[in-house]
């Protein structure tokens, strides 16, 4: 976080309509993210690419840190993924009430009749988790890999599923990230509910 809040407030510190490399580069990254929440939402994306893009340019970083020798990724810990997923669980309510308003946000959880609110309850609680396993599991599973590769092949062999890690790893920032920007767009209803 040190190092991302580094380079950022480098980048931006001295924002110039004439910008320099670093802070080209830094608005070309929420342009991409900005557009790419933008497909998805249908909406403007003032209000979320804060949060998203947060959430995807850290968990691009985390899951990355595995490439530098003697750093283990954050997201390979169950605490990180379970916190992600409860700042997207959070995000997806409080965008739901700001965009909706209170009782018509509530309102939507007893569609199509009372009977269904524990069940569509128990799909928010759900989702969130299957959020949150879906990227511990993914990261952790991949560390193990490695792991074994390593002690049963030696240092060499291990090199092509390392970039395969660096794949996997971009892979999952961007699965986390669309799927929290579906549940957003969901709960202010620019999109179908699932």
């Amino acid at each position: 976080m040190v190092a991302l809040t580094t380079v950022c407030w480098l980048g931006l510190r001295k924002a110039r309509i004439h910008a320099g490399a670093l802070q080209t580069a830094l608005e070309i990254i929420v342009e991409v993210i900005s557009n790419q929440i933008g497909e998805i939402i249908r909406r403007d994306t003032e209000r979320y690419v804060a949060v998203l893009g947060t959430l995807f340019i850290f968990l691009v970083c985390a899951n990355l840190s595995a490439v530098v020798p003697g750093l283990k990724p954050p997201t390979g810990h169950l605490e990180t993924p379970a916190a992600l997923a409860a700042i997207v669980f959070f995000s997806v309510h409080y965008f739901g009430v700001r965009s909706r308003g209170f009782v018509d946000y509530i309102r939507r959880y007893a569609k199509p009749n009372l009977l269904m609110l524990p069940l569509n309850v128990l799909s928010e609680i759900t989702r969130t988790f299957s959020l949150m396993v879906r990227l511990f599991g993914n990261m952790m599973s991949h560390e193990l890999v490695i792991a074994i590769i390593v002690f049963l092949a030696g240092l060499l062999l291990p090199i092509p599923f390392m970039l395969l890690g660096i794949l996997i790893g971009l892979i999952q920032a961007y699965i986390f990230t669309v799927l929290a920007a579906v549940f957003i767009g969901a709960a202010v209803g620019s999109v179908e509910a699932e």
